[in-house]
């Protein structure tokens, strides 16, 4: 069964895009969570417009990301923070703080693009990654230090 997906959904397909999936994913998941549309033969021709108009748009928004991902790469923030024992913070750094330091670079990102291994709970340089898209993810460089 063909439907046109209405967001990003990972694994399946990106929003914009005609898709093949088994009758069931589709009328079980898909269409009732309003995150995909049945493709039927009179209106094909219509989603297929539809499809051309998201690619030129994802081109556009892929050129855009591309640039700021390339600021990202480009950036080494350095942040003071109280310590105790040595090099262990008083408190980890959270994403949303990091988030928050790349705003004031000008750089818009949500708290849950922010990814790293481990909470950063000591000083020095830490590779922290964002993930713009699935595919795009730049890595910076964190650098935490001692008030």
């Amino acid at each position: 069964m063909k439907v046109f997906l209405l967001k990003d959904i990972e694994k399946v397909g990106m929003a914009g895009e005609i898709i093949r999936v088994t009758e069931g994913h589709a009328r079980n998941f898909l269409v009732p969570r309003k995150l995909a549309v049945i493709v039927i033969p009179e209106n094909e021709k219509q989603y297929l417009n539809r499809v051309k108009t998201v690619e030129h748009r994802q081109e556009v928004i892929s050129s855009k990301t591309s640039l700021m991902a390339e600021r990202i790469k480009a950036l080494n923030i350095t942040l003071k923070r109280k310590t105790h024992d040595g090099e262990k913070l008083y408190a980890a750094v959270s994403a949303g703080e990091i988030a928050d330091l790349l705003g004031l670079q000008g750089i818009s990102v949500n708290k849950s693009q922010i990814l790293h291994d481990k909470a950063i709970k000591t000083q020095g340089k830490h590779e922290v990654t964002v993930k713009l898209t699935s595919k795009l993810q730049p890595v910076f460089t964190l650098t935490v230090l001692s008030e």
